[in-house]
């Protein structure tokens, strides 16, 4: 090649290439957008395969409005990376929903049409930042028949579970209808009339407000078939079923229903406590409830005459006026530690109280996956439930208890695939039933609660009467935990599938290693001055003691050189934490300098070195003469 026309080349090589690395970006941002690349250690841009069959089934358009104010978080940076990362969700939900929703981000500046707009939706502002602006950051979707569903607010620490809420929020609009739940129930529930007070008895508040958010149906104990629009099942202490209506209960599970279930070894609440007659004819018999022969053909161990007792959970309870109140062992307030956070049922529950819970595990001969979603301490100890049967002082329950150091499941998640309890058919030809199945045509999803006594009101809400409503006061999370079950149980096998992911902020494990360390140094020194003050202090005292004189304040020569080099001690003991904490900032900050360097310096310049040797490479083959 001529030199001339080398030189020409070389001097458009750089600006052609530039040209071309432009129209890359720019064709790449257009014919690429589809294109995604997860590289994050969690997969966070990742969507799980039940949200993208809820975005590709839509059957209407759907409209999303995310509000978020920009410019007043412009000096909160915590913020607005999660609002970033909301935003990027919701523009994967828009990219894999085949067009059928519309995503709008909105800054609600105040005294603008946008912020009327979404006060309209229901959002309210909310305070933050040391200047107590009001800021937006929720989410409000509607239908094409208006109606409406809204995310209020985007809590950072709920983010583990934000698919889930957008996904619900989704499917909501896109099945409007209430769900159906049949209800299976022994005990006094929902309103109805009372034989005995000849009055109608007024519905447990757990089931007022499962009422406000579902359709809720009485189903007879002696049903042979559930309706084709049930869409779950809530057993509530099933006593003493015919065959007939567990074969339909078994069924229906097989079809793929869903149900929620909760037996009780003893129910407290099952006999009126104000009659006492009656209360001590019936703890003679039995208060237990069990699906003896559903439970065993699905590998389920539930032990109906067992009680779990737990001192570290046992709750206060009061006997009577003027007496002390005593811890009971069988009557236990689950707090966080005893709760599955990686579950959406439990992910955020406080407290939930029970009373004379059960037990279950899985039998080795089960196909199901128990997943906890209560859990006991392992101060935790079984114990029969004779032993409630006249127990008129619950600090009996201390004796001959001790732990056994294993944690008992009170609560649980159950799924995979089951056989059916009777697999020769059904018990008799009266049950209706068309089509018997032998297997579950799909997994099942079964949700098991081993007490029902914390349905009832005593066990987690006040109630009190004001112009004839009554006013509820919530101080436990059961209600929740009912709530959120058949929220979860109702919604699609997709949403059910959906579960709780790793979060989006990522601590800087080892800056907290370093923080740990140095804390531990730190405290070491503490205690050290602290000895050696003791120490002194003590001498001091010893010596004024040995003192012939009275004078008690001049201080001997003695005390004076002891105190001088408890002086001179403390100071040098002083300079060595401020050289500990002087050292630990300085070994973060080249922790830092050496995360900037590769971050923004080696990174580039290893990708710059690769690109320029491969062209250096490229160009010695262009110019290598070819063999004849």
């Amino acid at each position: 090649m001529p030199t001339a026309r080398k030189k020409t080349y070389d001097a458009w090589a750089l600006p052609l290439l530039a040209l071309l690395f432009v129209a890359a970006i720019m064709a790449s941002n257009s014919l690429l957008r589809s294109i995604r690349w997860d590289l994050t250690e969690n997969r966070l841009y990742t969507m799980s395969q039940g949200t993208r069959n809820i975005l590709g089934g839509l059957q209407e358009p759907i409209n999303l409005y995310f509000f978020f104010s920009s410019d007043a978080t412009r000096e909160i940076p915590a913020v607005r990376n999660y609002a970033n990362r909301v935003r990027e969700l919701l523009e994967e939900f828009a990219a894999n929903s085949k067009g059928k929703i519309n995503l709008r981000v909105i800054d609600p500046v105040p005294f603008s049409e946008e912020e009327e707009m979404a006060t309209e939706f229901g959002l309210t502002p909310v305070p933050i930042g040391t200047s107590g602006e009001n800021i937006y950051f929720g989410l409000a979707g509607t239908n094409m028949v208006d109606d409406a569903s809204t995310i209020a607010f985007f809590h950072p620490d709920k983010e583990n579970f934000l698919e889930y809420d957008l996904a619900k929020l989704v499917y909501s609009l896109d099945h409007p209808e209430r769900p159906v739940i049949g209800v299976l129930s022994s005990l006094p529930m929902q309103r109805d009339f009372d034989p005995a007070t000849q009055q109608i008895r007024q519905a447990w508040v757990i089931a007022d407000q499962a009422e406000q958010l579902f359709q809720l149906r009485t189903l007879s104990a002696k049903l042979t078939q559930v309706d084709e629009d049930i869409d779950l099942l809530l057993l509530v202490h099933p006593k003493n079923l015919p065959e007939q209506t567990l074969y339909a209960i078994d069924q229906f599970v097989m079809r793929g229903g869903r149900a929620l279930i909760f037996v009780d070894p003893f129910a407290e609440s099952e006999v009126p406590a104000v009659d006492q007659e009656n209360l001590m004819a019936s703890r003679a018999g039995s208060q237990s409830s069990n699906l003896g022969p559903l439970f065993s053909a699905w590998g389920i161990r539930y032990n109906p005459g067992q009680v779990i007792a737990d001192e570290q959970l046992a709750l206060s309870v009061t006997m009577g006026p003027g007496r002390p109140s005593i811890r009971h062992l069988a009557f236990l307030g689950f707090g966080p530690e005893q709760f599955n956070r990686s579950d959406i049922i439990t992910a955020k529950l406080d407290l939930v109280n029970v009373a004379t819970a059960g037990i279950f595990e899985l039998e080795g001969h089960s196909t199901l996956t128990m997943i906890p979603l209560i859990q006991t301490s392992s101060r935790a100890m079984p114990v029969t439930t004779d032993r409630f049967t006249y127990m008129p002082d619950p600090s009996a329950l201390r004796n001959g208890f001790e732990p056994t150091g294993q944690i008992y499941t009170v609560a649980a998640r159950l799924t995979g695939p089951l056989a059916s309890a009777f697999p020769d058919g059904p018990p008799s030809t009266d049950t209706g039933t068309v089509g018997h199945l032998k297997a579950s045509i799909t997994d099942a999803t079964i949700i098991l609660v081993a007490d029902t006594d914390l349905l009832t009101d005593r066990f987690w809400v006040q109630v009190q009467s004001f112009l004839d409503q009554r006013l509820a006061t919530a101080f436990a999370n059961n209600g929740d935990l009912l709530v959120n079950a058949l929220d979860n149980l109702s919604g699609s096998s997709d949403l059910i599938s959906i579960r709780g992911r790793a979060g989006y902020t990522r601590p800087f494990t080892r800056v907290e290693d370093l923080r740990r360390e140095a804390e531990a140094r730190l405290q070491a020194k503490e205690q050290e001055l602290e000895q050696q003050l003791k120490a002194t202090e003590d001498s001091l005292a010893r010596l004024q003691s040995q003192r012939l004189d009275q004078n008690t304040v001049l201080l001997s020569d003695e005390q004076s050189v002891e105190l001088h080099k408890f002086l001179d001690e403390k100071v040098r003991i002083q300079k060595e934490l401020r050289q500990v904490r002087l050292e630990l900032d300085r070994e973060i900050d080249h922790l830092g300098s050496r995360l900037k360097f590769i971050n923004i310096g080696l990174i580039p310049l290893a990708l710059t070195l690769a690109l320029v040797l491969w062209i250096a490479l490229a160009g010695k083959r262009r110019r290598k003469p070819k063999t004849q």
